[in-house]
């Protein structure tokens, strides 16, 4: 148990009552250790946005416990949350969050001021992380100024204000293209391993699957079997191999999201299988 950054156990997140009760997280049990970067993934309304909230004591969950570095947190009162996310969690948004009328060292300088750390103090401390993410000369840039990696990065030197525990990311590559992502991503993976930091990530892009140390896949409110799983050849799109449409072809079988694509792999199959195999000319 020492090496756990973060232990849900039974976590279930109800909202409504009565006819109208949905359950958006269901009996959820998870173990994150120091260090590691966890990938939750699933389709919209799957629930993985509540369970960051609910991780990062944003949102209390209707049953279950949550504890932090052995601490339980999930039965706190509202008033004591406030010092739990200054300074145990760094959160990572899609959409950066960054205030628009701040420079880049000033919307890092907000986090410290949060947690009592004001002057001359905080600007030093907000350019120090600044700089080691390569933004040091964009120190006095505000973030109508910046490239989304670099807001991006913004956004992290500010998740990192407080020196927390666990970094929370929502969707962090949504809003950045291909090559961009991956390298937030590598800088991710680095702050875990280099600051024996957890990360945890939600997210919809396959991408990126290459830099967790686990992927999960949530669907309904559950963690589901991978293993069940399968990606759509023509869409990408992964999808559950009991409930999906499916084919076969030269001896293997495919599976699909929809007729659609089932019937478009079938009127002209892609060159390579999914083994990197070369068909053309079989």
């Amino acid at each position: 148990m020492k090496d756990t950054a973060l232990l849900m156990e039974n976590v279930s997140r109800r909202f409504g009552a009565g006819a109208t009760e949905v359950t958006a997280v269901r009996d959820v049990s998870l173990e994150v250790r120091k260090g590691e970067i966890v990938l939750i993934m699933g389709p919209s309304g799957s629930g993985k946005t509540t369970l960051l909230l609910m991780m990062g004591a944003l949102l209390h969950p209707s049953s279950g416990r949550i504890q932090l570095d052995g601490r339980e947190i999930s039965s706190l009162p509202e008033a004591k949350l406030p010092e739990i996310r200054i300074n145990h969690f760094g959160f990572i948004f899609q959409d950066f969050n960054l205030l628009s009328a701040l420079t880049a060292r000033e919307n890092v300088e907000v986090a410290l001021n949060l947690a009592g750390i004001t002057g001359r103090e905080a600007a030093e401390h907000a350019a120090d992380i600044l700089r080691q993410l390569d933004l040091g000369d964009r120190l006095d840039f505000r973030p109508a100024q910046l490239s989304g990696g670099e807001k991006q990065r913004v956004a992290i030197a500010r998740a990192l204000a407080n020196d927390p525990s666990i970094i929370l990311a929502d969707e962090p590559t949504a809003n950045l293209d291909s090559r961009i992502g991956h390298e937030i991503m590598r800088l991710l993976r680095q702050i875990a391993r280099d600051q024996g930091r957890s990360v945890i990530i939600v997210s919809h892009d396959q991408r990126i699957k290459d830099i967790a140390d686990r992927v999960l896949w949530m669907e309904d409110g559950e963690f589901k079997a991978i293993s069940a799983r399968a990606e759509d050849p023509v869409c990408r799109m992964s999808v559950d191999c009991e409930s999906a449409y499916s084919a076969e072809w030269r001896g293997q079988r495919y599976y699909f999201c929809a007729e659609g694509c089932r019937d478009q792999f079938l009127a002209g199959p892609p060159a390579h299988g999914p083994d990197g195999v070369d068909y053309r000319g079989r």
